[in-house]
């Protein structure tokens, strides 16, 4: 006897629309044959709505329930969009059998709605913007994904307007994440623009490529800070235009603003900010009062944790009024090129902040007396210190700063131990600074630099012409650069470090780089002896114990005395 089951108005509509269509012959819900079958699984209940469970740097989104009878997916991150790649870097494939479940049901395009939904979110924002033009379904997909994304970045050609912008984030009125590469020019319209299409905005970012202009006013940006009660983090590059400014913010944490010139007034009235990058235009004339600004963080910014500073115009005075703000959170502090900062703003830094993890005085004229008050203040707390383009610190300075602090982890001493007419392209750029400083042992040449440390894993020595050879036994040391050291010695150099990965010595010698090679190169360590050692009854003489005598197998004695060692790269570009 065969049982029939009465079909619904809806299901005569949609067969009558997109015609007939070759089923499974097994029942999609209990997998036993449909004939003289009466199916006794109840079917789910369908969700009307798909709402997406989102994240703070990810999208992430649920299934359509249009496409699926069986009901919703479970909610799972997918990538962030892109515009500027053209190829995925989604989900893994072999996790989609297992992230979306098995249907029976098919869209328009004989797909099951939760395949199409995996394939189309691992697309770029472009094969989404082809893909939704396919179908009726798709295009519903699509929405729905473009609705689920939360992190979106956009280059922004010169020919495109702002139109074009609102129209994308208008797409995804759930972005958290935004950022923007700008190759047109950039101006009040796109703040008020991000502002209105992105409600929930917590992290923004806008880079200005070299041929655009960034017109915003510091008025304008002050206004847009105060308006987004949700905003932590602020990146934003061609700040040159904002004159004064004033941001007033209970929820910026992190404020990053370069190239810029000529303020009247900054005032930055955040307490919860805790990262701060202020970097200012190598331009003539930048009247920018540093010392003022510098004493208005620590009245307005008491949580301040990380200071990074890049002005030529960095004084003593500056330094001193860093210090006068008493900011005890400070962990990480950099001031570059300043070349008015001496060794005795380096007592004042060591005597208000002596729990500093970071130091970087790159560009300063800080000497080896300063590397002294360095090390007899933060020997068990610096990590990382950076003294690049710093001509009046030497060799000694150096060894004496890897033997004194323990836990360093990376130091870059570039362009320290130079020549006095070293040619060295990497430094044309930094002459006019070179210039300024007050140089005392820019004659030293033929300079030796022996290191031994436990923990470092990142030198940069590079530019540093002046080094005749170098002896280094790092068992941690990963990257090492010796970029543009023309004038050190194949024969004088012998590096210990095992754990060496990158070997950068662009700029050296035919015959350095072969000796460099030779030493690092090698896929295995020399084997070594391991075997144990045991006394003579006497108790007077140790000898090695023979392998027919030893209990170990030699199997084990093998893999214990062979160690492979990782290979290593020596860039030369």
């Amino acid at each position: 006897m065969q049982h029939f089951h009465p079909r619904s108005s809806n299901a005569v509509s949609s067969q009558s629309k997109f015609g007939k269509k070759r089923g499974s012959y097994n029942c999609g819900r209990c997998g036993l044959p449909k004939k003289g079958h009466i199916c006794t699984v109840s079917t789910p209940a369908t969700s009307t709505s798909a709402t997406p469970s989102r994240s703070s740097l990810s999208v992430a989104a649920s299934a359509p329930s249009s496409f699926s009878a069986a009901g919703c997916p479970p909610l799972h991150p997918r990538r962030a969009l892109s515009f500027d790649d053209e190829e995925s870097d989604g989900l893994d494939p072999l996790e989609s059998s297992a992230m979306w479940p098995q249907g029976d049901d098919l869209d328009s395009s004989g797909l099951p709605g939760n395949v199409l939904w995996d394939v189309l979110k691992r697309l770029p924002p472009s094969g989404l913007l082809t893909a939704a033009k396919v179908s009726r379904g798709w295009r519903d997909m699509t929405k729905r994904l473009w609705k689920a994304a939360e992190e979106l970045r956009l280059r922004v050609p010169a020919s495109v307007q702002v139109g074009f912008v609102a129209s994308m984030l208008q797409k995804c009125p759930g972005i958290v994440s935004l950022s923007l590469v700008m190759e047109s020019d950039l101006d009040s319209t796109m703040l008020a623009c991000i502002a209105f299409s992105c409600p929930n905005l917590i992290f923004l970012e806008i880079l200005v490529s070299d041929s655009a202009v960034n017109r915003i006013t510091g008025t304008e940006l002050g206004r847009f800070v105060a308006d987004k009660k949700s905003l932590k983090s602020l990146k934003m590059e061609g700040c040159s235009s904002l004159g004064g400014f004033v941001l007033c913010s209970s929820s910026l944490s992190t404020i990053w603003l370069s190239d810029l010139y000529s303020h009247s007034k900054m005032v930055f009235n955040c307490p919860h900010l805790r990262e701060i990058s202020l970097k200012f235009s190598h331009r003539e004339n930048n009247s920018t009062d540093l010392a003022t600004m510098v004493e208005g963080l620590g009245r307005s910014c008491p949580r301040l944790q990380n200071i990074r500073i890049y002005s030529m115009q960095l004084s003593h005075t500056a330094v001193l009024a860093l210090t006068a703000a008493q900011l005890r959170g400070l962990r990480m502090l950099s001031l570059v090129s300043g070349s008015d900062v001496t060794d005795a703003s380096v007592a004042a830094i060591a005597s208000s902040y002596p729990n500093l993890e970071l130091l970087d005085l790159s560009g300063s004229s800080v000497s080896d007396s300063g590397i002294s008050m360095i090390c007899n203040v933060f020997s068990e707390t610096l990590t990382r210190l950076l003294l690049a383009l710093c001509p009046n610190v030497t060799s000694s300075g150096i060894q004496f700063a890897t033997a004194q602090l323990p836990h360093l982890e990376i130091m870059d001493c570039g362009m320290t131990i130079c020549e006095p007419d070293s040619g060295n392209p990497i430094a044309d750029e930094n002459n006019h600074k070179l210039q300024k400083m007050p140089i005392t042992n820019l004659h030293l040449t033929n300079q030796k630099l022996i290191i031994k440390h436990s923990c470092l894993k990142k030198l940069s020595l590079w530019g540093c012409s002046g080094l005749d050879a170098l002896y280094l036994n790092c068992t941690q040391l990963k990257d090492l650069n010796l970029n543009s050291c023309r004038n050190l010695h194949p024969e004088r150099l012998l590096l210990q470090c095992p754990s060496l990965e990158n070997v950068h010595a662009s700029g050296c010698q035919d015959m350095l780089v072969g000796a460099i090679q030779s030493q690092v190169c090698n896929a295995f360590t020399d084997v070594e002896n391991y075997s144990p050692c045991k006394r003579l009854p006497d108790g007077s003489k140790r000898v090695r114990v023979p392998h027919l005598v030893n209990t170990e197998s030699p199997d084990e004695e093998t893999k214990r005395s062979r160690k492979k060692r990782r290979l290593c790269n020596v860039l030369l570009d």
